[in-house]
C-alpha cells in the first residue's frame, strides 16, 4: 500500500488519554459561577417549577449552599434578590436591610473567600417589573399603557450607583449592572468611588439581548414585566455591531469584566469581544438554556451530564473565561468524576 495520507490527525484521537492530552480547550469548576434566588424567611426552600433543581432560598439556606459550591471548588456566586414588597422605586434593592445586602453579608461571614457578585437591576424590585423608573406611574401605583411609558435613563442611574455603594458596604465584591442602561458602568464607578470603594469590580452585562431564552428566570425572580417588555433596552437578537458599541462604551467608562448575555445562541458574539479586548469575559448560560437542557434529560432523548459540559466547553471554546450557569453544582461534580 501507498503511504497516503501522510497526514493522519486520527493519531491524536486514538485513545482517552491521548485526547484528554492533547485538548485545546479545558472546563474546570473554577470556571464556573453559581447564580441564587434569595428571598425572606428561614429555612425557606420554594422549587422553581420550570428550571428542575433550582430553588427560591432564604438566607440561612443560601449560605448552606454558598458552602456546598465552595466544596466543590466553585469560586462565586452571582444573588438575585426577591423582595418583601414592590414598589414604583423598586426600594428594597437599596435598604441596606434588604435581601440581597443581608444575603451579602452573611455569606462573607460564613464562606469569606466565595466571591459574591451582585445583578443590579431593578426589575425585581419594582411593581411594574422593569429595569428601572418609568416616566409616568402616579403615586396610587398607576402603571402607564406600553404605547406611553418609557424607562427612564438618568434617573435610573441614580438609584444604580445608590444601590450599588449599599450592596458593596454589605459586602459584595463584585456589582454586575444588567440593565443594559446608558452609563450605567460610568454611573456605578462614580458613586463607588465616592464612597472609597474604588477596590469593588464592576462587571458589566455590557451585550445583553432582549432573548427568548430566559423565559423560566421569569418565574424564578418573581420580575416579569407587568406590561410590555425590555426591548427599548435590550439588545436586538440579530445585532453584532450594537454589541461591540456597547461593549466599547462600557470598556471606556471603567468596566472591569464583560459579559454577553445569552451565552448558546451568541457564541460568535463572545469570540468577537475576546478578539477585541483583553478584559476578563463571563458569559451567562440562561434559564431557557438549562431548562432545556434538563428536560430533553428528562425525556430520555439526551444525556445530560454529557450535553450540559458540551454546551459549557463551547462557550469557553468561544473565549469565555468564566460561565454563569445554573449547572455550576452538577458540573462541578461531574468534572470531579461524583
Amino acid at each position: 500500500m501507498s503511504s497516503f495520507p501522510t497526514a493522519r490527525p486520527r493519531r491524536l484521537r486514538r485513545t482517552p488519554a491521548l485526547r484528554k492530552l492533547v485538548r485545546e480547550t479545558t472546563l474546570s469548576a473554577g470556571n464556573l459561577i453559581a447564580p441564587l434566588f434569595v428571598r425572606h424567611g428561614k429555612n425557606v426552600s420554594k422549587a422553581i417549577g420550570s428550571m428542575p433543581g433550582q430553588s427560591q432560598l432564604s438566607v440561612d439556606l443560601v449560605v448552606r449552599e454558598a458552602e456546598v459550591l465552595a466544596r466543590a471548588g466553585v469560586p462565586a456566586v452571582l444573588l438575585f434578590g426577591i423582595p418583601s414588597r414592590k414598589d414604583l422605586l423598586g426600594s428594597e434593592n437599596y435598604d441596606p436591610d434588604g435581601i440581597v445586602p443581608q444575603a451579602i453579608r452573611a455569606i462573607k461571614a460564613a464562606v469569606p473567600d466565595m466571591l459574591v457578585i451582585s445583578d443590579m437591576c431593578f426589575c425585581e424590585y419594582t411593581s411594574h417589573g422593569h429595569c428601572g423608573i418609568l416616566n409616568a406611574p402616579d403615586e396610587a401605583g398607576y402603571t402607564p399603557q406600553l404605547e406611553e411609558s418609557y424607562l427612564l435613563n438618568d434617573v435610573t442611574l441614580e438609584l444604580l450607583g445608590k444601590a450599588s455603594v449599599v450592596h458593596a458596604q454589605a459586602g459584595a465584591d463584585i456589582i454586575a449592572p444588567s440593565g443594559m442602561l446608558d452609563g450605567m458602568v460610568g454611573a456605578i464607578r462614580a458613586a463607588l468611588d465616592a464612597q472609597h470603594l474604588e477596590h469593588v469590580t464592576i462587571m458589566s452585562y455590557a451585550a445583553k439581548f432582549a432573548s427568548g431564552f430566559y423565559g423560566p428566570f421569569r418565574e424564578a425572580a418573581e420580575g416579569a414585566p407587568q406590561f410590555g417588555d425590555r426591548a427599548q433596552y435590550q439588545m436586538d437578537f440579530g445585532n453584532s455591531r450594537e454589541a461591540m458599541k456597547e461593549v466599547a462604551l462600557d470598556v471606556a467608562e471603567g468596566a472591569d469584566m464583560l459579559m454577553v448575555k445569552p451565552a448558546g445562541a451568541y457564541l460568535d458574539i463572545i469570540q468577537r469581544i475576546r478578539d477585541a479586548y483583553d478584559l476578563p469575559l463571563a458569559a451567562y448560560q440562561v434559564s431557557g438554556e438549562f431548562s432545556m437542557i434538563k428536560a430533553a434529560a428528562a425525556n430520555g432523548w439526551i444525556d445530560e451530564c454529557r450535553v450540559a459540559l458540551e454546551s459549557l466547553t463551547a462557550i469557553r471554546r468561544a473565549g469565555a473565561d468564566m460561565i454563569i450557569t445554573y449547572f455550576a453544582k452538577d458540573a462541578a461534580g461531574w468534572l470531579a468524576g461524583r
